[in-house]
């Protein structure tokens, strides 16, 4: 299934990489990638947002799916593919919802703009980092990339009434996305299984992924307006559980949901994902569902 933003976790960890071996600093100004871009003066609080922002998502940038009609475009161009410089044109000209670094708010235009970098730093394509850094050596197999209109393997889901995308029902028809989830890109941008899900999530928060100094930077988190307690790291949410602090992080794509959530205390992932965004034939929160598996495996709080 898709696995929506949990993909910002793969490309997370990609930079954390890229961090270690010098080849990138959390709190470089991004003018150093696109200062010479004629579109950079544009992009709100453009001189003073740092990669670290971009990561934690207190740049002040908006959501670029939400402005200009991009979702128009998407649903009535179903076999246009977005280059990033495209989703990033969204969001220019707009005020910051805030100073850059001075307050929070979720946006994949922060992480498009993250996986332009590391194209430029690695002069090879967003994917192939993450397969050859990431998804090889970790023998993440069913974890592809979301990048085409025909995705083998992965089953259709179903999107909710009223969806802020504008479409009900069925995401796969006659074999194709209605849509054409490419868009996502580094704001997500994988399909996976539960399976593989788990097996990344206890991979790359027991230090397995890059040296436990990065770690300690990713999970270094902010306040975040996603729930009371919670925190966003780089590419992390930081999060309070029956079985003490967790890591993961929620995934949303029009027809899917995912939860993968990690419990350090007890070295226990769990993840799950349900193949329609409908909430209300859920009952309950996927993490809600988590906590009843963890009850089982871990025990009682």
């Amino acid at each position: 299934m898709l696995a929506g933003s949990i993909g910002k976790t793969y490309f997370a960890a990609v930079v954390m990489q890229l961090v270690q071996e010098g080849k990138l600093n959390f709190d470089e100004k991004i003018d150093k990638w696109f200062g010479r871009e004629q579109w950079f003066a544009r992009l709100p609080n453009a001189r003073d947002i740092t990669v670290r922002m971009l990561m934690n998502h207190t740049s002040g940038l908006a959501e670029y799916y939400e402005l200009k009609g991009f979702i128009d475009t998407l649903k009535t161009k179903p076999d246009l593919a977005f280059k990033p410089e495209i989703l990033v044109e969204c969001v220019l000209d707009n005020k910051p919802l805030f100073a850059a670094g001075q307050g929070w708010s979720y946006a994949d235009t922060n992480y498009i703009l993250v996986g332009m970098i590391v194209e430029r730093i690695t002069k090879k394509s967003l994917y192939s980092e993450a397969e050859k850094r990431i998804l090889k050596p970790l023998k993440l197999t069913r974890t592809i990339p979301s990048n085409s209109r025909t995705l083998p393997g992965v089953i259709t889901g179903y999107s909710m009434t009223n969806s802020p995308f504008g479409f009900e029902g069925r995401l796969i028809k006659d074999g194709k996305f209605i849509i054409n989830p490419q868009f996502e890109w580094a704001g997500g941008g994988y399909a996976s299984t539960a399976e593989e899900l788990a097996r990344w999530a206890k991979a790359l928060y027991e230090g397995k992924v890059f040296k436990p100094a990065m770690l300690e930077q990713m999970l270094a988190a902010v306040p975040a307006k996603t729930g009371r307690g919670d925190k966003y790291g780089l590419g992390v949410q930081v999060r309070q559980s029956n079985w003490g602090i967790s890591y993961g992080h929620g995934g949303w794509f029009p027809g899917y949901l995912s939860e993968m959530e990690y419990f350090p205390e007890h070295k226990v992932a769990i993840a799950i994902q349900v193949n329609t965004d409908e909430r209300r034939k859920l009952k309950k929160g996927l993490r809600a569902y988590i906590a009843d598996i963890a009850k089982i495996v871990i025990g009682n709080a």
